[in-house]
């Protein structure tokens, strides 16, 4: 039984729409701006509150500061009845002032608390100057300066102080904060409806081309066009439309090896059931023992046919298995191979040679580099006579390294040298038993490894030369560390103008 929780994963992943993570990124920031919004309204609808009726408290000082004068160095404060009307007047807050002169209050009202520290000793006299207040529970706006003739020292200078309440004030900051945040209340929700809006529109490419792709029938694997797709899309499709150009090349691969097979397994089975036939009729027994090798000669031939059918469907779909190509010695692997066919160039009486002139290191397969050495070996061997001989080279520069396998046989014209890379192509007057897939096996092997096979006939001699040139492959160069100073960056540059 399966893990849940394993089996709940993928599903949960699944639920995630990019729909809903888009609206999501969208929405969020604004979710997140808009209490911030909110704050920042209030603190500017609070100053922008403050400011006229700041000024209005800075008047009433200093109208009652132009009311005290000095006699004899003591302050006398003339402040008529309708200075005093005219303070209590306002119909929804408090007002109240006082002067207070050497910490003792000459006029006012009580209720206003008298400041601790009387005198502010960075303020300068005449000056205007604004504080809260929060007295017995009450929020109180207060506006004070100080009054002195120039010759008071700072201790006798007299205090004018006027306070009101902020009722007025935190209407005026409502009022604001309304007139800003009631709007955002239809804003808001007709933003979100047309952000929800504009990404339906916006992703129905999406829609579009997951229809396209569900309206295909299974067999088709030609591209999809790429004319209607935002710019956004097409490396998707240009992605998409590459697998399905390879899922097409291994479709095309299977279903030649299948024809293939069919048309090449037909004739050996054939012979075999014809040869069996003959055998069950026999009666006598030498007759009989050479049927039965027949039919053993025909499954050894039928086997082989039938393995390199397999290499070269493995060869042709070796695209995708790319990530087991790996560095390798191609002298090393050529020689392992040689050795393994000394044994049946001896039995052929054929002479199997190695030569190499050092490590030729190449970018690949193993075990497709092998089978295209023994196919070209396995070629070279069915076309040489016995007696003959047959060599097996590697050679590497900088840029390719060259494998050739070279023998003595009946060889071949230019023309045929043209046709012996395709399928089922045998040269009619070679007198060999093969199934013309050895040479198509090392083409297909070499172009998956950016090479390319020749076969051509040797000049001034018998037989022919088979070679196949495989690019070097170099490690990689670590980069250089920069230099400690650029003293050592000098040292290392040449002088300019050398």
């Amino acid at each position: 039984m399966s893990d849940p929780k394993l089996s709940n994963s993928p599903s949960s992943e699944s639920e995630r729409s990019l729909f809903g993570e888009i609206l999501d990124w969208m929405l969020a920031p604004l979710l997140f701006v808009w209490p911030l919004s909110i704050a920042f309204t209030h603190y500017f609808a609070n100053n922008v509150a403050n400011y006229p009726y700041d000024q209005a408290l800075r008047e009433h000082v200093s109208a009652i500061a132009r009311q005290i004068k000095l006699v004899d160095g003591k302050p006398v404060l003339s402040l008529p009845a309708s200075a005093r009307a005219l303070l209590r007047a306002d119909e929804t807050d408090n007002v109240y002032f006082h002067v207070i002169a050497r910490g003792k209050m000459l006029a006012g009202d009580k209720e206003l608390p008298i400041s601790k520290n009387e005198i502010d000793p960075n303020a300068d006299a005449g000056e205007i100057y604004m504080r809260d207040l929060d007295s017995n529970g009450q929020d109180l706006r207060v506006a004070y300066t100080y009054v002195s003739d120039g010759s008071l020292p700072r201790e006798r200078w007299v205090l004018v102080e006027v306070a009101e309440t902020t009722e007025k004030r935190s209407q005026l900051a409502n009022k604001i904060v309304a007139s800003v945040i009631l709007p955002q209340f239809i804003i808001i929700p007709l933003a979100v409806m047309l952000v929800w809006f504009g990404l339906s529109r916006g992703l129905r490419p999406l829609t579009r081309l997951r229809k396209t792709i569900e309206a295909r029938e299974p067999a088709d694997l030609s591209p999809i066009a790429t004319r209607r797709v935002p710019e956004e899309l097409e490396p998707l499709v240009e992605a998409f439309n590459e697998m399905l150009e390879r899922m097409k090349k291994n479709v095309e691969a299977q279903q030649r090896f299948v024809a293939d097979a069919a048309h090449q397994m037909r004739t050996p089975l054939t012979g075999l059931k014809t040869q069996a036939q003959f055998a069950i009729r026999e009666t006598d027994p030498e007759a009989l023992r050479h049927a039965l090798r027949q039919i053993a000669t025909g499954v050894d031939r039928a086997a082989r046919m039938v393995n390199q059918l397999l290499t070269l469907a493995r060869a042709e779909g070796s695209e995708v298995a790319q990530h087991l190509h790996e560095p390798l010695d191609l002298a090393l692997l050529v020689r392992e191979v040689v050795e393994d066919w000394v044994m049946q160039a001896i039995e052929k009486n054929i002479d199997l040679g190695y030569e190499s002139s050092g490590n030729a290191m190449v970018f690949g397969n193993p075990v497709l580099l092998r089978e295209l050495v023994k196919n070209l070996i396995d070629n070279a061997l069915r076309y040489t006579p016995s007696g003959g001989k047959v060599t097996c080279r590697v050679s590497s520069t900088h840029v390719t390294c060259l494998l050739e396998v070279e023998d003595d046989g009946v060889g071949l014209t230019e023309a045929q040298a043209e046709m012996v890379f395709e399928r089922f192509y045998r040269v009619d007057d070679a007198g060999t038993e093969g199934s013309g897939l050895g040479l198509a096996i090392v083409q297909e092997i070499a172009a998956q490894h950016e090479s390319t096979a020749t076969l051509r006939p040797n000049r001034g001699t018998r037989g022919a030369t088979a070679r196949v040139a495989f690019p070097a492959w170099h490690p990689p160069i670590p980069p250089q560390p920069p230099p400690d100073d650029f003293s050592e960056l000098y040292r290392q540059s040449p002088p300019i103008g050398t």
